[in-house]
């Protein structure tokens, strides 16, 4: 197939463009019609919904499982309110990927190649693949907890398990895929249920999501580091990468992005409620407990379900953890096969068979056959890799961030759908809390014996030193009427903005990065060599001990 719109676009793959065929539904490519009705408006919204709910649920992981379980075994619902604060920033920076994803046609990796060259294009895929590998090897991680809990022969249900997660996506056909994908959505509403038969209190959950609050007689830095895990593991760099690619994987243009966004709407939702769920429950069967405070994994938390709330509870939470866990390492997996595709622009499409996208299916493959076979290996460091993988994720966040937010405001890019100025106003000031939280758990994870006052101290002096030079920065900008040069004006688009695609990226004019731009990515740059430097030495440490 190929575009026949009059505007060439910078699709990659011609399996990138023709009919919608989602999970629910399906849109013909020439079908314009306005959506007039309610009933064909909730038709469009069915055949569109998929990507929000995939990455979303997604992202409800191995490594979310044990965060919010132990914040509810360790803290009881005390720390709820950090969920309501991670809402706005999800949807902001999942909002923007769907942006990029329905408007260029092309994939988040290739993006920073184009525009911010190829050292920060190397870079961003190097690091998305060693960190989703390793955590594709958590999420297997996760399968044995769940596994050894029900009884089933940890050899023979990860070998199944790997196995349904290559099979699911390696039928070439990508309405099969997606229903793949919806019924493990509705596998994670399990954790409904076991929150109904814990009944937790109604009135303190809902007091404790709305009001912040810290524990009592909790160690700051304990609970801080807690906090930043929470949301590093809310928001992560693979689901950028995801979303955008599939989106594009789907068909999905700029004129459907408004159902997109209910998309993303609903998947957000679903994350609050599982994250809730496992904080409440756990927070009520071990309150008063003496596993209370004393948390091990998430085996240990089905352990105390059944014994403290009965078998059937503990049973549908293994089994919400083996949902999560396929979901996320097929979600992982395809983040990292979609990112190598567009880089290279090789085949990568999920429309396509096996034959006819070797590369794309090999990496694929690749990475679910390497964590299996990692966690199946006698001997091997499970527990350092578990901790390599939230220290590259506080490490790699902000760059991620970043790289986002400068992408949504290149107008060449995104045109009429460039990010505005209060959303960047409100995007910054994710960006910057992102860094700090990253700055936190990296030195935290490096540095174990950190005190509570290093942790304010980064704070409170990161958050002045990146105000006063963004200030002056800004200042130097406005005295010298250098920052009109920087924000180039787009010539009135020949189509509405429903239509408006990004050219190909042969056409694109160079990319002009302000001063202020400019220095973020040195300080970003400077940042990630110490950091990385640190966390190598960090893993050689903790390797050399435990040889």
């Amino acid at each position: 197939m190929t575009e026949t719109t009059t505007t060439p676009t910078a699709i990659l793959d011609t399996a990138h463009a023709g009919d919608i065929h989602g999970a629910l539904g399906s849109i013909a490519r020439d079908d314009t019609a306005p959506r007039a009705t309610w009933l064909a408006r909730l038709k469009t919204l069915l055949a569109i919904v998929g990507p929000g709910l995939i990455v979303m649920v997604g992202d409800n992981d191995a490594g979310a499982f044990g965060t919010y379980t132990q914040a509810g075994q360790n803290y009881g619902t005390t720390l709820l309110w950090t969920l309501l604060l991670l809402i706005p920033v999800l949807y902001v920076n999942q909002e923007m990927v769907v942006r990029l994803g329905a408007v260029t046609g092309v994939g988040h990796a290739r993006l920073i190649f184009e525009r911010f060259g190829k050292f920060w294009g190397t870079f961003s895929v190097i690091d998305l693949l060693v960190l989703n590998a390793l955590t594709i090897v958590t999420e297997f991680i996760g399968i044995t907890l769940a596994l050894s809990f029900l009884g089933v022969s940890q050899f023979w249900g990860v070998l199944a398990s790997a196995g349904i997660v290559m099979l699911a996506v390696s039928t070439g056909d990508f309405r099969r895929f997606e229903r793949f994908g919806i019924v493990l959505v509705v596998g994670s509403l399990l954790l409904v249920p076991v929150i109904l038969m814990v009944h937790p209190p109604i009135g303190q959950i809902a007091a404790d999501f709305f009001v912040p609050k810290m524990p009592h007689d909790a160690r700051l830095s304990e609970v801080m580091l807690l906090i930043v895990a929470i949301v590093g593991t809310t928001v992560a760099p693979w689901q950028l990468f995801f979303q955008q690619s599939y989106i594009v994987d789907k068909r999905i243009t700029p004129r459907f992005i408004r159902y997109e966004r209910m998309d993303l709407c609903i998947g957000i939702a679903l994350v609050v409620v599982g994250a809730v769920a496992m904080i409440s429950f756990c927070a009520a069967v071990f309150a008063g407990r003496p596993e209370f405070g004393n948390y091990t994994d998430a085996l240990g938390t089905a352990v105390g379900l059944e014994k403290y709330a009965g078998r059937l509870p503990a049973v549908l939470f293994a089994l919400a953890l083996l949902d999560a866990c396929i979901i996320g390492a097929a979600a992982v997996s395809l983040a990292t096969a979609y990112a190598i595709g567009d880089v290279f622009a090789v085949k990568h499409s999920l429309h396509r068979k096996p034959w006819d996208a070797k590369g794309f299916y090999t990496v694929y493959c690749g990475l679910i056959v390497l964590a299996a076979v990692l966690v199946l290996t006698p001997g091997t460091p499970l527990g350092l890799l578990t901790n390599a993988v939230q220290t590259l994720a506080g490490v790699l966040l902000p760059s991620a961030t970043v790289f986002l937010l400068l992408l949504c405001n290149d107008r060449h890019i995104l045109g009429p759908w460039a990010n505005s100025t209060k959303l960047n106003l409100f995007t910054g000031a994710v960006v910057a809390a992102l860094v700090m939280l990253s700055v936190i758990l990296t030195a935290a994870v490096l540095f174990p014996d950190l005190g509570e006052q290093w942790i304010i101290g980064i704070l409170v002096g990161g958050s002045g030193l990146a105000l006063a030079l963004t200030a002056l920065v800004k200042l130097y900008e406005m005295s010298s009427h250098r920052n009109a040069s920087f924000r180039p004006k787009l010539k009135p688009p020949l189509f509405d903005r429903d239509s408006w695609r990004m050219p190909p990226l042969d056409r694109l004019p160079k990319a002009r990065l302000s001063p202020l731009s400019r220095i973020w990515m040195l300080v970003l740059r400077g940042y990630l060599v110490v950091a990385a430097g640190l966390v190598l030495l960090r893993i050689v440490q903790l390797a050399t001990v435990g040889a």
